[in-house]
């Protein structure tokens, strides 16, 4: 048997997480058993489906490195299939029409709510005459199909995650709408009702989703059992909660994969990350791991029952890790798009050999890409501002005095080198009589308007490439005098 999984996001909204992480372990799945990983699109919300949404989800899943191997398949495109499994189920006497209009199932609802009952449709169109269907019909009713569901009847089925799960037919609401109304006859199918054709259609072997699918996998297996097809096995994966133990949602800030792009993740370490919420490696040691070397380990037999925490700072060090050990070529491809979003101009020296530079100074301090902004602004403005800080250092008595002596010493230099650039300090330090430290800080502070940053030389050395240290200089003097 070929392993057949398939991931199924709604194009309602952007790439959520959790979809993104059920799509990791269907990916996982699937490569480890060398089988297939097949993308659809569960377009059949007419009115919420957005192709903007579409994009965002395939663009997604492509920067994940969740590469699939058929589709996407688009539900909107395949509505004739379903109808004939409509069809099918109503000549088999399994669906009914149901005439009940919205006004009566409200006042059931109320009835069932005033005496403490749970919710459900009391099947009472399952068994019309045709002279009842002709009259509701004279009456101008619409109908919807209800799939029957047997109240008596015990679904069972072994999660590959779970074990053993059990529903009653009487917990699952009453007979099921599988397809909405319609003038012109079998109107708009329904989820639970699609994806069960679909699966059936694709000969998908695991159906990989989300605990919160678990109610809908009892309806189900009786569809599928209705349709006359082999059941796939399930596996229910936990949901992802915030830190205090509930479902993970936009109240705890970003929730979507482009909004994690934008912060500053890489892709690397996000899916990384993924993996890690709900399933355990052999090595509880390992926690930086390809998708490849994941998939090579991956089975449910370490996936937890409980809901994985979300933890960012986990992410943010798995990212910092990620971070650090990318080539500087590399890691300014990654870079260059978050300072072109801010504005910055690559000219005047600002080549690719002078951001490599760049990247390999800052990269070691970096723990999201986007923070590559804050740390390199000062390399891409004319001019910096003096914090309070280094405005003291600026006026401390001898500040001046030692930055004058180094603009000096610059004159002299066609341009500045590691060494020439040491030998300048030591040469102030001893001509001045004043010790290094004094001549370090207030060099940092006139050349970035800070007393803290990255490597200081380093620093000097990107900005006299640019021309801009010489002008920094007499701008720091002229703030000390």
């Amino acid at each position: 048997m070929t392993v057949r999984v398939r991931i199924a996001p709604s194009p309602t909204g952007n790439l959520h997480i959790g979809t993104a992480r059920t799509a990791v372990f269907n990916w996982l799945f699937a490569r480890h058993h060398g089988g297939k990983f097949i993308l659809r699109i569960e377009d059949t919300d007419l009115e919420r489906s957005r192709p903007e949404y579409t994009e965002n989800i395939l663009e997604g899943l492509r920067w994940l490195g969740l590469n699939w191997d058929e589709g996407p398949f688009f539900q909107s495109q395949r509505l004739d299939l379903y109808k004939q499994a409509v069809e099918k189920l109503l000549e088999q006497g399994l669906a009914y029409r149901c005439y009940t209009t919205s006004e009566e199932l409200e006042a059931l609802r109320e009835s069932q709510k005033a005496k403490g009952e749970a919710p459900r449709y009391d099947n009472r169109h399952r068994n019309l005459t045709p002279e009842q269907e002709a009259a509701f019909k004279a009456e101008g009713r619409n109908f919807v199909i209800r799939f029957k569901i047997e109240d008596e009847r015990e679904i069972v089925w072994h999660d590959l995650v779970r074990g053993k799960m059990s529903w009653q037919g009487s917990d699952l609401g009453g007979d099921m709408v599988i397809a909405r109304a319609s003038e012109a006859g079998v109107g708009q199918p329904l989820y639970n009702f699609v994806v069960v054709v679909d699966d059936i259609d694709m000969q998908i072997t695991h159906v990989i989703r989300g605990e919160d699918h678990i109610a809908n996998t009892a309806k189900q297996i009786l569809l599928y059992e209705a349709l006359g097809a082999k059941i796939p096995e399930f596996a229910h994966s936990p949901l992802i909660l915030n830190m205090e133990g509930r479902k993970l949602s936009k109240r705890d800030g970003v929730t979507s994969i482009s909004e994690f792009k934008k912060l500053g993740f890489t892709s690397a370490a996000l899916v990384n990350y993924m993996t890690l919420l709900g399933w355990s490696p052999p090595d509880s040691t390992q926690e930086i791991f390809t998708l490849e070397t994941a998939a090579k380990e991956f089975s449910f037999e370490r996936v937890n029952k409980a809901g994985a925490k979300f933890d960012w700072a986990k992410l943010d060090w798995l990212n910092s890790q990620y971070i650090h050990n990318t080539p500087a070529d590399q890691l300014t491809d990654l870079l260059i798009p978050y300072w072109e979003e801010a504005g910055f101009k690559f000219d005047g020296g600002r080549n690719r050999a002078w951001l490599e530079q760049l990247v390999a100074l800052i990269g070691p301090s970096l723990t999201r890409l986007k923070d590559a902004v804050e740390q390199s602004q000062l390399f891409f403005t004319e001019t910096v501002e003096f914090s309070e800080e280094a405005s003291k250092q600026l006026q401390q008595e001898g500040s001046a005095a030692v930055l004058q002596g180094i603009l000096t010493a610059l004159d002299n230099q066609p341009q500045l080198q590691e060494a020439t650039a040491q030998e300048i300090i030591k040469q102030v330090v001893k001509a001045q009589n004043v010790k290094k430290g004094l001549v370090m800080r207030s060099l940092r502070a006139a050349l970035t308007g800070d007393v803290h940053g990255p490597d200081l030389i380093q620093s000097w050395l990107l900005l006299n490439q640019i021309g801009l240290d010489r002008s920094r200089l007499s701008k720091a003097i002229t703030a000390g005098s």
